[in-house]
């Protein structure tokens, strides 16, 4: 047999197990709350393994490497320090006010605290934020069908072979999770995780056994591993302490990025994006919530660890064994060892793996902003009183329109790499979440931390004021013969969060 068959046989395989899986794990969804909360029955172990795979996307699986392979170091993986201590933060701040709450979605919060302009906002921003991440997402996903057929056909990718990938990928995921709900969500993303964090480590195995000299040829390749650290305080020496702040803040992977801005960040993610609470919330009580998302947090240190080395292994193998063919997109990198250095058949699980870390995060997605909207826009002003069947219904149909808005975002990201190669994905995808993140964060932190500050007029204004505050220090904005220091995107939540949280507290909340 030829060996493609092996690889197509593995995908297939992968492609059937996870539709059957999600469909039988989701039947007899008849009310919201098993749609959107699994009846609040799921173990936490599961809940646990659904957070890694939400938030472990195919940004992760192929731009984690590309930034190892663009430094050669692993600076990376100290933000997953920061990503800890918010957990921390989250699990005793924010999950246990939720279940007192008996939330579906994480803006009713917002409406019990401060009145529904806030609740509306929270959830306004969360649908158009989570619909732009994710549809980045999907486009690396597709890198690797498009590498694929590159590779079978010797042809220049186009944007119509991106656009085929996108569609395939989301059509399978959105089917499942269309009929299946969280429930299929949850129980899919459990063989997925195991699926990602194993094809990390046979693709580690793999470099190094293709690499002239094995672990030799590593240290060779990477000269001894002459640029590698985690730790990075950003400092350059012979700066003054304004000169050396301005640098610290213009800098993505810096040790006080991973024990400020990246707490912030993650603090955003996990406590105020629904697509990650809202499997949270699925487990049987708070104490259990608290228990996954901490212990996700554990987990992300390997799994970066893991990644990361493998774009640093990658560079030092294409330096022994140069390619006149390599793409010249970072993000494509691994994707085309992956499609034309694997054996055959640990290529074909190296690439279920690929699909797994997009298919989790996405059907994640997906779910969530099914929800929010059904909760938060379609029951309160569309529909007020209908069956909970209408709702799952309705729920099923925008989780099609969802996927639909994700084809286009993820289209129009290929474009941009197509015309911009040298763009790599993480800062993208962080990047995009920065602006928004950081005013619903100060927000949801005006509600948490003070019982008497903050009203729906004051909450707009200061998000508004976050908002800006962000673009201005992004660069996005740009002030007439003001020069204003242009801030990494690691950074943009929290200052956002600051100013927002600022003027927030200087409105009095209404009895």
């Amino acid at each position: 047999m030829p060996p493609l068959f092996w690889d197509f046989a593995i995908i297939i395989s992968y492609f059937v197990l996870i539709l059957g899986l999600g469909l039988y794990m989701g039947r007899r969804e008849e009310s919201m709350e098993d749609f959107a909360l699994g009846g609040r029955k799921i173990p936490w172990w599961a809940v646990l393994a659904s957070i890694i795979a939400a938030e472990t996307s195919a940004a992760t699986f192929l731009g984690v490497p590309a930034e190892g392979y663009r430094l050669q170091n692993a600076v990376y993986v100290q933000l997953m320090l920061g990503t800890i201590l918010a957990r921390l933060i989250i699990a005793f701040l924010f999950i246990k006010p939720y279940y007192q709450y008996q939330v579906y979605t994480v803006y009713e919060f917002l409406e019990k605290r401060f009145g529904k302009t806030s609740r509306i906002a929270g959830s306004a921003i969360f649908l158009v934020t989570r619909v732009l991440a994710s549809g980045v997402r999907v486009y690396i996903a597709a890198v690797v069908l498009v590498v694929a057929w590159k590779f079978l056909t010797g042809a220049t990718p186009e944007l119509h072979h991106y656009l085929l990938a996108i569609i395939l990928l989301t059509a399978i995921t959105s089917l499942y999770t269309m009929l299946g709900g969280i429930k299929a969500v949850i129980w899919t993303d459990l063989i997925q995780a195991a699926i990602m964090f194993g094809g990390a480590l046979f693709s580690l195995y793999a470099i190094v056994q293709l690499t002239p000299g094995g672990w030799e040829g590593i240290r060779a390749g990477t000269e001894n591993f002459a640029h590698f650290k985690i730790f990075d305080t950003g400092l350059r020496g012979n700066e003054s302490f304004g000169e050396a702040v301005l640098s610290i803040l213009g800098q993505e992977y810096t040790i006080w990025a991973a024990l400020l801005g990246y707490v912030f960040l993650t603090m955003a993610t996990h406590g105020t994006d629904q697509d990650m609470v809202q499997r949270m919330l699925t487990a049987t009580d708070y104490k259990r919530s608290r228990f996954s998302l901490i212990l996700s947090g554990i987990a992300d240190v390997p799994i970066a660890l893991a990644f990361v080395t493998i774009g640093i292994f990658l560079y030092a193998y294409f330096r022994l064994v140069p390619d006149a063919n390599m793409p010249a997109a970072n993000n494509e990198i691994f994707a085309y060892f992956i499609i034309t250095k694997m054996p055959a058949g640990l290529r074909g699980l190296i690439i279920a793996g690929v699909f797994a870390t997009a298919m989790g995060s996405l059907s994640a997605a997906l779910n969530a902003l099914a929800t929010s909207f059904v909760k938060d826009f379609y029951s309160p002003f569309i529909r007020k009183e209908a069956k909970d069947k209408h709702y799952v219904f309705m729920a099923r149909i925008f989780t099609v329109v969802f996927a639909v808005l994700m084809i286009v975002v993820a289209t129009l990201a290929a474009y941009s790499v197509l015309h911009n190669p040298k763009l790599t994905i993480i800062p993208l995808a962080l990047g995009i979440i920065g602006y928004t993140y950081g005013p619903l964060l100060g927000m949801f932190l005006l509600g948490m931390l003070t019982r008497a500050r903050g009203n729906d007029r004051g909450n707009v204004i200061a998000m508004l004021c976050g908002f800006a505050t962000v673009c201005l220090l992004s660069g996005l904005v740009k002030l007439p013969h003001v020069a204003v220091p242009k801030i990494a995107f690691t950074w943009h939540i929290m200052l956002g969060c600051l100013m927002t949280f600022g003027v927030g507290i200087l409105f009095r909340t209404k009895n």
